[in-house]
């Protein structure tokens, strides 16, 4: 799948990134840690006004164009930040209110006061209709003693209505619409916060909600290590896997099926996929198990295999899938 990065017509594009580049080599790069001004500004995510226009319809009968009034949508637009012109980015409903990115990297900036971070990238992508920033801890996680992890936390937001405002704690570094979606994937914890009127202060809860400290990182890789540490037959994890998708005697065939189909995907990840290699046989590998067959197994709709990707994807970004994994953890760890 493509960067998505958002690129001009005058050869820049909407990317910052902190001493080293992206793998896509677009935007700008920096010598030292970014601030918040300097990641908006070099960016390109300042000053774009991001506002709701009333929408309307135009019907032709043999008596002329009338307008018709399209009531509870609007269309959610922006000023170009290089031709300054009004440009659409979705429609959205009534209840939608905009989260600036100014706001964005606001939050993200208490944040740095707290605990240390400091801005790595951020960016635009689908022209404006999703936009990035993220932080870098300023310690690694460590766990099993040699498995060294770089912790950031990073706060997506979408103008165009397709996802909530959410702030990420996860070892991925964005760049890009790839790594966005890996990042949520793989996130430590995860706070979303819907467009509606109260969002600003849903915002600020966050950083208490979500435990977006200096500790954090220390605290995970406490809880990861006795996981690592602790060592689970298959047997157990059966048992977990029972009580997030709970059977019935009387369940009908068709369903019977497809949990013991589930059943093989995670022991199969448990047992003997290269993504446990190290700390297979323990709590920490029955949880990545069940993490990484409800991001990557887990089946979804479509008629291709391109759509089942994007059907992944979208389940991802939207985190659909958040209260499996958290119930996940909850059931595996010590």
């Amino acid at each position: 799948m493509a960067h998505m990065i958002e690129k001009f017509n005058d050869g820049t594009a909407a990317f910052v990134s902190a001493r080293e580049s992206a793998w896509h080599g677009l935007g700008t790069v920096t010598a030292g840690a970014l601030t918040a001004e300097e990641a908006m500004e070099k960016a390109y995510l300042a000053d774009w006004n991001v506002r709701l226009l009333e929408l309307g319809a135009t019907e032709i009968t043999e008596d002329g164009a009338s307008r018709v009034e399209v009531a509870d949508h609007y269309a959610s637009v922006r000023t170009n930040p290089k031709t300054h012109r009004t440009e659409t980015l979705g429609v959205v409903g009534s209840d939608y209110h905009p989260v600036q990115n100014e706001e964005h990297a606001e939050f993200l900036n208490l944040l740095a006061d707290e605990s240390g971070a400091h801005f790595e990238t951020a960016g635009s992508l689908k022209n404006g209709r999703q936009v990035f920033l993220t932080m870098k801890m300023p310690q690694s996680m460590v766990i099993n003693g040699t498995d060294a992890t770089d912790l950031y936390i990073a706060a997506f937001n979408s103008h165009d209505g397709s996802a909530a405002f959410r702030i990420v704690t996860t070892p991925i570094r964005v760049v890009c619409a790839n790594t966005q979606r890996a990042a949520i994937a793989c996130a430590r914890s995860s706070f979303t916060v819907r467009h509606t009127a109260g969002a600003k202060a849903r915002i600020a809860q966050a950083r208490t909600a979500l435990g977006l400290t200096f500790k954090y990182a220390e605290e995970f890789e406490k809880a990861a290590q006795r996981m690592v540490e602790a060592e689970m037959t298959l047997a157990e994890l059966r048992t977990v896997v029972d009580a997030i998708w709970p059977v019935a005697p009387n369940d009908s065939k068709p369903k019977r099926t497809n949990t013991e189909r589930r059943w093989g995907q995670i022991s199969y990840l448990f047992e003997q996929a290269d993504t446990q290699a190290g700390i297979r046989g323990t709590r920490w590998a029955g949880y990545n198990a069940l993490t990484e067959y409800v991001n990557h197994e887990a089946p979804t709709r479509g008629k291709t295999d391109a759509d089942k990707r994007r059907a992944r994807a979208e389940r991802i970004i939207t985190g659909t899938a958040d209260d499996l994994m958290e119930k996940a953890f909850t059931l595996t760890t010590v």
